[in-house]
C-alpha cells in the first residue's frame, strides 16, 4: 500500500509539473485520477478474493488491511485521464507523463522487493518457551511454509486479527502458524485466549522482545512469512483480514517449492 501510495504521489507530482511547464490546468483531472485508481485498485483486490470479503462485507471497507491491486490502478487511471485528454488535447501530455512515472515508481519498487526477497532473513535461531515451558525453536519450524506473527494482549489491531489467525491455523494444516508474543508473561497470554475463546496452537513466550529485534521489526502486530526453507518471502506490518491473509498464503505456498526427499547415501 505504501508503495502504491509514494507511485501516485509521484506521478501527481510529475504530471503537474508537466501540466505547469505547457501552461494547463491539470490539477482537477489529475485528482479524480488518484480517486478512480486507489477505488479501482481497492475493487480489484476485493473482487479476486470475493470469497472472503462477501463472508463479512464491512470488510470492504476497512482499507487497513492492505488489500490493494496496484496495476489495476495504474491502469483504470490511466485509461480515466486518456478519456478525459481525448476531449481537451491540453491534458495528453500531463497525463501520460503522470501514468508514466506512476508506473515506473511501481515497476522500480517490486524490483527492489525482489531483490530484498533473494537476499532475505532465515528463521531466526532463537529458543523460547510455549505456554506450557517447553523450549521451542523457531528454526525447527523450517521444512514448512511458517508464518511469524508478533503481537501482545494489550494491542487492538492485535486482538482484532487474532480469530481470523485462528481460523487460518485451523483451515491449513500445511502451514506452520506461530503466535510469538511480545513482552508478556504466561499467566497474562493465557488469560487473554481464554477471556476471548482462542484455541491457538504454537503461542510462544518471549518477554525479552528478542524475536523482535532479532527480526527487525518492533511494530505490532507484524506478520512474516517464511518459505519452506526458512527464508523470509513477505512481511505485513498491520492488521490481516481474511482475504489479505490468505492472498499472503497462496503467495507463500508459490514460494515453497516441496523439499526435494532425502536420498540414502
Amino acid at each position: 500500500m505504501l508503495l502504491t501510495l509514494v507511485a501516485i504521489a509521484f506521478g501527481g507530482f510529475v504530471g503537474r509539473r508537466v501540466a505547469r511547464t505547457a501552461g494547463t490546468e491539470a490539477e482537477p483531472t489529475l485528482t479524480r485520477m488518484l480517486l478512480v485508481g486507489l477505488l479501482a485498485s481497492r475493487l480489484a483486490f476485493v473482487w479476486q478474493w470475493r470469497e472472503q470479503y462477501f463472508s463479512a462485507p464491512l470488510s470492504i471497507l476497512d482499507i487497513r488491511d492492505g488489500g490493494w491491486e496496484p496495476a489495476a490502478g495504474v491502469v483504470v487511471a490511466l485509461l480515466f485521464g486518456l478519456q478525459r485528454a481525448h476531449r481537451d488535447a491540453r491534458l495528453r501530455t500531463p497525463v501520460l507523463a503522470a501514468g508514466s512515472a506512476t508506473g515506473a515508481v511501481l515497476l522500480l519498487g517490486g524490483v527492489a522487493s525482489l531483490l530484498m526477497a533473494w537476499s532475505s532473513m532465515p528463521l531466526p535461531p532463537l529458543t523460547l518457551n510455549s505456554l506450557e515451558g517447553r523450549p521451542v525453536s523457531l528454526a525447527g519450524f523450517s521444512g514448512k511454509p511458517t508464518v511469524v506473527n508478533l503481537w501482545a494482549t494489550w494491542c487492538p489491531p492485535c486482538q482484532r486479527e487474532m480469530p481470523v489467525m485462528q481460523e487460518a491455523q485451523a483451515a491449513n494444516p500445511d502451514v506452520n502458524i506461530v503466535f510469538v508474543n511480545q513482552g508478556e508473561a504466561s499467566h497474562t497470554i493465557t488469560a487473554f485466549l481464554e477471556h476471548q475463546s482462542l484455541a491457538l496452537r504454537n503461542v510462544l513466550v518471549d518477554p525479552q522482545r528478542r524475536t523482535g529485534a532479532a527480526l527487525g521489526h518492533r511494530a505490532l502486530p507484524t506478520t512474516l512469512f517464511f518459505n519452506a526453507q526458512g527464508v523470509l518471502a513477505d512481511t505485513r506490518i498491520g492488521e490481516l483480514s481474511q482475504a489479505t491473509l490468505a492472498q499472503r498464503l497462496a503467495s507463500l505456498r508459490a514460494a515453497s517449492p516441496p523439499n526435494q526427499p532425502a536420498t540414502t547415501p
